[in-house]
């Protein structure tokens, strides 16, 4: 059978000041009434049921988790001791769906991503199901590139191994880092590398070999946890002793039985504040505009305000303004990705504010 699994920790940190420890990107609503969390979910409801879906989470979320999801069962609910990156994430979900059923299938995906258009990507999950079952083989999800963009990781894309429906599953040369603006313009125009969307497909049975060949220590954590389902202390015990590392990094780059599909959706990551460009409706001026917002003479700025009263704005450009709570944020466009360093100082100083 197939199971869901959603990857729903990180802090969310690039959000600040309306993402929080205890309220991070997966559960704000970034693109639309409803949190990001829930809109993943729903995506691929009409393939699996929710009573096959697993979300992976931070303890501390727990109970924000549940509030969000009121239909999900307590035991589809991993919480995790502490933060190990996706390849513990997705190991301890293999652990507990493979009690259940040895020879079941993941689809894997994160909680705060816009994947468009929804069917769609249930045919890319569908395919890529049938491809692991019949060829055992791990298969990620590939966008192809509508910018040189320097925030993403890429795939190096090889030769055609199957097609159907218009889809089409090709070998992977390998993986590459988040590139400098030059190497991501040949990316872009060489096409030859897909975007690497941190979307999987395969059975339990395959992850946990190649879990066990390529990372024997957190195999050998994940088997602790797996003979002792939802004992707390033996999953902190476990998560004590691995090192943070991401299923990229841990298996993907040397497994030898990955294989890609060239996905042809509208993908984006949400990773800062400036996604809103892409997510949200702009004003003749090139503002996106949120809350209660007056902007006078101002242009291509994104005015975020969830608090009482009101942003006003007069003669300034390429800002994102934010407003939450107590909190205001003002930072240049070209500065946003250097929010962590901010927040890193704002909780040394002012932790209920992180």
């Amino acid at each position: 059978m197939l199971y869901t699994v959603i990857l729903a920790g990180g802090r969310g940190e690039r959000f600040w000041p309306l993402s929080r420890l205890d309220r991070p990107k997966q559960l704000l609503a970034l693109n639309g009434e409803r949190t990001m969390l829930a809109e993943t979910i729903e995506r691929v409801l009409p393939l699996v049921p929710l009573d096959r879906t697993y979300v992976v989470t931070g303890a501390h979320l727990e109970d924000a988790v549940r509030e969000a999801l009121p239909g999900l069962k307590k035991k589809n609910l991993l919480a995790e001791p502490c933060g190990r990156n996706t390849c513990m994430a997705i190991g301890l979900a293999a652990a507990e769906i493979g009690r259940e059923d040895p020879e079941g299938t993941m689809l894997v995906l994160s909680a705060d991503h816009r994947i468009e258009p929804a069917d769609r990507l249930r045919d890319i999950l569908a395919f890529g199901a049938d491809l692991a079952k019949s060829e055992q083989a791990l298969i990620t999800i590939g966008i192809t590139p509508t910018r040189a963009e320097t925030g993403y990781g890429y795939i190096e894309i090889g030769d055609v191994l199957r097609t159907q429906g218009g889809l089409s599953a090709l070998s992977v040369v390998g993986f590459k880092e988040k590139p400098e603006p030059r190497q991501a313009q040949v990316y872009y125009y060489g096409r030859k590398h897909l975007w690497n969307a941190g979307i999987f497909v395969w059975s339990v049975a395959s992850i946990w070999s190649a879990l066990e060949e390529h990372c024997p220590a957190h195999f050998a954590a994940l088997q602790q946890c797996r003979q002792a389902p939802g004992d707390p202390s033996v999953r902190k015990s476990g998560y004590d002793e691995v090192p943070d590392i991401s299923i990229d990094f841990a298996v993907l780059e040397k497994a030898r039985n990955v294989v890609t599909i060239k996905a042809d959706l509208v993908w984006d990551d949400v990773g800062n504040w400036l996604a809103l460009d892409r997510l949200r409706e702009r004003d003749r001026d090139g503002n996106v505009r949120v809350g209660q917002v007056i902007a006078v003479d101002t242009s291509e700025s994104v005015i975020y305000n969830e608090a009482d009263g009101l942003i006003a704005t007069l003669g300034v450009s390429d800002l994102v303004i934010v407003r939450s709570g107590s909190v205001t944020f003002v930072a240049h466009k070209s500065r946003v990705n250097q929010i962590r360093n901010l927040v890193q100082q704002v909780s040394s100083e002012y932790s209920d504010l992180t």
